[in-house]
């Protein structure tokens, strides 16, 4: 249970500071302090399991034709969203809300392919 809860601290604490570097990068999104970006690090979670969820839902035809590529803006459009409700969080157009969503699903991308959640299992094969 502690290991969990300390993992789910850290994926916290990772996603904050992916979004201090999004902002770093990205002309437009803005993001003034570590407190701020974990602040809408848990917004961004909640509109995106409720908000994101139903424009997914909406939206999947779309999401089908273009094999998931619209899920990038859908996802700005939460980042977007999010961001009239954190103070200190800031998105100023919608060119920078879509390269921030883009920006972020690689570098979330990037940390799950070099910190799985699980390590992999080596199958065992006996060879007779």
């Amino acid at each position: 249970m502690f290991r969990m809860m300390l993992r789910w601290l850290l994926q916290w604490v990772m996603s904050a500071m992916v979004l201090l570097a999004v902002a770093h990068y990205v002309k437009g999104f803005v993001v003034i302090d570590l407190l701020s970006g974990m602040i809408a690090v848990v917004v961004i979670g909640l509109f995106n399991a409720t908000f994101g969820l139903i424009l997914r839902i909406i939206t999947l035809p779309l999401q089908i034709l273009t094999f998931g590529l619209f899920s990038l803006i859908v996802n700005a459009v939460v980042l977007w969203f999010a961001s009239e409700f954190v103070p200190g969080f800031r998105v100023e157009t919608f060119k920078a809300a879509f390269l921030g969503s883009l920006a972020m699903t690689v570098l979330h991308l990037l940390f799950g392919f070099f910190f799985p959640k699980k390590p992999i299992a080596r199958a065992a094969v006996d060879y007779e």
